[in-house]
């Protein structure tokens, strides 16, 4: 019979979890403080514990670290009501099996347990180590209390592991860059990270860009220059908007990842790649691939680990933390003193539909906060914001294409910017190629030189 240990304060909920498990069949003993469930490691020696991530005596990362001390081959899942990215990374890279949210769900709990159940029965038949131990560290600016989050949270530990090449993939604005940033300073925050976009530059400077090229090779070469792959020697190189690269460069690319050597622009010298590579993209390189704009070989090679990063509508229960976060941000930098905001403007921002994500998010509070005079933000401060003059909403019992309500929300932008484009990118957060292929996307440039008499 295998043994459960129960590490909780709450006394209800170690009941209602040990009748559970002893209806299943398990044998189980609980404990109400960190201390008391460290003595029943030694004397009970269960194979599977749950252990709350707040105790009265201890925190849960410090009952964990011992109870790996004691028994490394113990099945730990840390149970907590409160997510954040740097605890679930730390408990993840410190041992813990899983990490689930209270109140607890029983059925992801017993498909955790299921899964443990799995992993001893192969234990079994072939022993070894399972689980090995990292060292902690710490960088914090991933805000997330949602079940996507938290999984994205586990795979940036996963990842961090290892130097497996990652693929990060999500729409603009939702922090591809800051997932790349924490999986490279959770593995080893004292060496190079560094990233290029991918959009920015056309073919022939990328290519400079990325590996360098020699005295001569081109028109301008006036001395010899390192790329970013030598540059980022030993650390992480991402590789931004990775869907805009040129198939040319794409070859070259895949080559330094199957070989891990490249030459530079003009030169024949063989040089190691030793750098983790992160690609992003806010594309469908399926579909690229599919009309021949995308390598298949390449794409299986960026995606050794995956991390699909959901657009901030998907997850409008972040929003008042992500508000939270933001307002201390930016009341920081620009020494100012917001502490909230008003509930008719939290109303306002969790039923915008966020086409620009996390950074347009951002720019509307941080327009929100120069225009404010007290510590909290009032709808006042968002009445020159396009979001506070919504379009009408589409008809009862329909549901827009998320592509009408983009090009509503451009419209609106650009009304409220009377045209000027580089005032709408700033508020949209993209560039001006990119507002400038959306314009022609969704035919805005007759409408506009109606309203503005301006050129589109």
């Amino acid at each position: 019979m295998q043994k459960i240990l129960v590490i909780d304060d709450d006394p209800s909920n170690c009941e209602l979890l040990s009748l559970h498990f002893q209806y299943q069949k398990y044998e189980v003993q609980t404990a109400l403080t960190g201390r008391e469930g460290l003595d029943k490691v030694k004397t009970f020696s269960p194979q599977i514990i749950l252990l709350d991530n707040r105790l009265p005596d201890m925190s849960g990362l410090a009952v964990l670290k011992e109870i790996r001390n004691i028994d490394e081959n113990t099945f730990t899942i840390i149970m907590t009501a409160f997510i954040d990215m740097d605890t679930t990374i730390q408990a993840m890279k410190a041992g813990a099996f899983e990490y689930i949210n209270k109140p607890i769900n029983i059925d992801e709990l017993n498909a955790v347990i299921g899964k443990i159940k799995g992993i001893i029965a192969l234990k079994r038949q072939s022993p070894g180590p399972m689980v090995d131990e990292f060292s902690s560290s710490k960088i914090g600016n991933i805000i997330g209390k949602t079940p996507q989050m938290l999984q994205i949270f586990k795979t940036i530990a996963i990842a961090s592991e290892s130097n497996a090449t990652v693929l990060i993939e999500g729409e603009s604005g939702t922090g591809k860059e800051l997932i790349a940033r924490a999986i490279h300073y959770h593995a080893n925050y004292n060496t190079p990270f560094l990233g290029i976009n991918c959009s920015a530059l056309v073919e022939t400077l990328l290519e400079s860009e990325l590996f360098g090229h020699e005295k001569g090779a081109f028109t301008g070469a006036i001395q010899k220059k390192e790329g970013k792959f030598e540059m980022a020697e030993n650390g992480t190189l991402l590789l931004d908007e990775v869907g805009d690269m040129s198939i040319h460069l794409q070859a070259k690319l895949l080559r330094v990842l199957q070989e891990r050597e490249f030459e530079r622009v003009g030169g024949k010298e063989k040089i190691k790649a030793n750098v983790r590579v992160i690609a992003a993209t806010n594309k469908n390189l399926e579909e690229l691939i599919k009309v021949g704009k995308f390598r298949k070989d390449l794409y299986y090679r960026l995606k050794v680990i995956s991390i699909k990063v959901p657009p901030l509508r998907e997850r409008m229960q972040d929003i008042p933390h992500l508000v939270q976060y933001l307002l201390n941000k930016i009341s920081t930098n620009l020494h100012k003193n917001i502490t909230g905001v008003s509930p008719k403007v939290m109303d306002v921002l969790m039923n915008y539909p966020w086409p620009g994500n996390i950074r347009e998010l951002e720019n509307v509070l941080t327009r929100a906060i120069v225009l404010t005079r007290g510590n909290v933000l009032l709808e006042e401060a968002l009445s020159l914001l396009p979001l506070a003059q919504p379009a009408a909403p589409p008809p009862r019992n329909t549901i827009a294409p998320l592509s009408e309500i983009e090009k509503q929300h451009i419209q609106n932008i650009l009304s409220h910017t009377r045209g000027h484009k580089g005032k709408a990118c700033q508020i949209l957060g993209i560039s001006r190629p990119a507002l400038d292929r959306k314009i022609k996307k969704y035919h805005l440039n007759e409408h506009f030189r109606k309203v503005f008499s301006v050129e589109y």
